[in-house]
């Protein structure tokens, strides 16, 4: 809940002035309910637009340059069908994790009616937002991006045009691991083929000239080392976020702790859902929240 002792302090939120429910207007006109979430951020859609077409690209290279030339179609049948399931998981969990409220605390609640309805006790007190005039709980952050406090905001990513927060880290994470897992299997593939044009003759390892398919594989394996270095990075960094149960903006600034420690276990199952399945791989699946363990404040 939103409720907190007096002695947590959050900067100068605490403040009495930055309370003003006098000054806060809810939207006049509030989205409709199941209304889809995105962001208008040029920047995060020019850079939601260049991971599709970096993996299109991949996939355009590794099917049209490696697989359909090849003579061994054990091999082209199994290799495409793993890499276009990779490709598949890795695009539809970027999709969920740009088109999914990331945990956005309603904007401008902060007024005299909803604090009257919170019917605090003496000594409780509740923090405001004076950039989105909202009631923000405990561990929520302002994006200034999004222009909306995040519950558990982890950060910002502007490749999937979104925050990373509450209701959304298992889209982010799954995203980071399946681009790690198709850059890998696309450099594996890659080897590969350039030890297969060196055995053969390159104008028959491939339906395009020589220097075009060098050029072609060169700017893969440049891509799939890249993307395989920085998910593989961003996986470990989220995964080791969700045991130890505190978000990158909690740990840059180095935030007291004020909620209840779990198991990483239990922390995983937060995130993923309850109870452990094969959908915590599914970006389909929406993890279960209700069932998992609620914050716990300190009272």
């Amino acid at each position: 809940m939103m409720l907190i002792p007096t002695h947590h302090f959050r900067d100068i939120e605490r403040r009495p002035e930055y309370l003003q429910p006098e000054k806060c207007v809810p939207p006049p006109y509030p989205g409709p309910a199941g209304a889809m979430w995105f962001i208008r951020d040029g920047c995060g859609i020019a850079c939601a637009i260049v991971t599709w077409f970096l993996v299109l690209y991949a996939e355009f290279v590794v099917l049209f340059v490696m697989l359909i030339p090849s003579r061994d179609y054990v091999y082209s049948i199994i290799n495409g069908l793993v890499f276009n399931l990779l490709a598949f998981l890795a695009l539809a969990s970027h999709c969920r994790a740009m088109l999914t409220d990331p945990g956005a605390v309603p904007k401008g609640n902060a007024t005299k009616e909803f604090i009257e309805s919170l019917q605090l006790k003496p000594g409780q007190v509740v923090y405001k937002c004076p950039k989105c005039c909202s009631i923000k709980p405990d561990r929520a952050h302002h994006c200034s991006v999004c222009k909306r406090c995040i519950r558990k905001m982890d950060h910002h990513c502007p490749w999937v045009n979104n925050c990373v927060g509450e209701n959304n880290q298992k889209y982010f994470v799954l995203f980071t691991m399946y681009i790690a897992l198709i850059s890998l299997h696309a450099l594996i593939m890659v080897g590969f083929h350039f030890l297969h044009c060196f055995e053969e003759d390159w104008t028959k390892c491939s339906s395009f000239s020589p220097p075009t398919t060098v050029i072609l594989l060169i700017l893969l394996c440049f891509e799939a080392l890249l993307f395989l270095i920085f998910t593989s990075v961003m996986f470990g960094t989220q995964v080791h976020s969700i045991c130890t149960d505190e978000t990158g903006i909690e740990q840059l600034k180095k935030e007291e702790r004020r909620w209840a420690k779990k198991t990483k276990w239990m922390n995983m199952k937060a995130v993923f859902g309850h109870p452990f399945s094969l959908g915590w791989a599914s970006p389909f699946a929406t993890p279960d929240h209700g069932k998992a363990d609620p914050y716990q404040y300190v009272v």
